[in-house]
């Protein structure tokens, strides 16, 4: 780690730095396929599904309705207790035929994230199978746009051609859900976690939460239409690192004052306040790819930056910094290079 002394960057009004003690907080597991055949990644065996669920059930945490856990980080008493809610992204088939069941049988609630669009292609639920799910008992259907499009402002697009393809994605799908499943609820996945300031204001606009595909939990501090989310697919699912997962906690700080990850330059910056909760000689980033990485440090901040430049479309700094009773508080930044191609 590098200390250096840094200039304060104006930023930091706008960051609550006093203290706040996390007690328990809301950590989201995001799924695609739940299947032994499908891409690997984006997908989480069978077998490693429900070790995943029995860790859950060993630890003691309650499995909850995602709609009313989010709603209660921001109530006035927030939950005394830690919670896991239960997402899968795209409303693919194998959570029909697999995933869904599983859950059943435990009477463990979740939520699909339904790309509309693709509802009845090939290797995705039909409407029929939708339909049949959405009257069960602890699942929710919510929006995840229509295409499954990069939603962020391209490179070179107007603003009125980007409006116009926002617009008809996030609220035709709202729609269609709606008049086939009777399902309004005010939550948006991102397709591809992409977001940028602009996409996050239309979600707010709408009174929806938005959530990412970059890992942390959710506490009263977290950015509204940027949560978290942990990925559970095979290479990010291992049960040798999901007890952390399962039990960490928000970084203390408010991150809807972070950058929205639109990379200005490569390497990126990152600068966090400095608050009680974080002592720099007890945190520890990583960037995607590059494993640990330095980072500088002032009295007011704390600055992450790569030893070199990304090559890839999307990546994280990640920081963890031990919490209360062996957890940690963890933080992921998600970084976007729109000059690379999308997928």
């Amino acid at each position: 780690m590098k200390v250096t002394t840094l200039r304060i960057p104006a930023i930091f009004s706008l960051f609550l730095l006093a203290s706040f003690t996390v007690n328990a907080d809301l950590v989201v597991l995001q799924y695609h396929h739940i299947s032994d055949d499908t891409p690997p990644s984006t997908s989480t065996s069978i077998s490693l599904f429900k070790a995943q669920l029995d860790m859950i059930d060993d630890l003691g945490l309650d499995v909850v309705d995602l709609h009313s856990a989010t709603e209660g980080q921001y109530s006035d008493e927030p939950p005394a207790d830690q919670y896991i809610a239960i997402t899968f992204d795209d409303a693919y088939e194998s959570v029909y035929t697999k995933g869904a069941s599983i859950l059943q049988e435990r009477g463990l609630p979740y939520t699909i994230f339904v790309d509309t669009a693709a509802i009845g292609s090939h290797g995705y639920m039909t409407w029929e199978q939708l339909e049949e799910l959405a009257v069960r008992d602890g699942v929710s259907i919510a929006n995840h746009g229509a295409g499954h499009g990069h939603l962020a402002r391209k490179q070179g697009e107007s603003e009125a051609d980007w409006e116009t393809r926002v617009t008809r994605s996030l609220d035709t799908a709202q729609a269609e859900l709606k008049k086939r499943l009777g399902t309004d609820l005010p939550l948006f996945a991102y397709p591809y976690g992409e977001f940028d300031k602009a996409l996050e204001a239309e979600v707010a606009e709408r009174g929806w939460y938005g959530f990412g595909q970059q890992s942390g939990a959710i506490g009263p501090l977290s950015g509204k239409t940027r949560l978290p989310r942990f990925p559970m697919a095979n290479a990010y699912g291992q049960l040798n690192g999901l007890k952390d997962k399962l039990r960490s906690k928000a970084f203390p700080i408010d991150t809807s004052k972070l950058p929205d990850g639109i990379m200005e330059s490569n390497p990126p910056e990152l600068t966090l306040p400095r608050t009680d909760e974080i002592q720099p000689g007890r945190l520890t980033c990583f960037a995607s790819g590059m494993g640990r990485i330095d980072f500088k440090v002032s009295e007011t901040s704390i600055t992450v930056e790569a030893p070199k430049p990304f090559n890839s479309r999307r990546f994280r700094y990640n920081c963890t910094h031990p919490a209360q009773d062996g957890s940690f508080y963890w933080l992921s930044q998600q970084w976007l290079d729109l000059s690379q191609p999308e997928d």
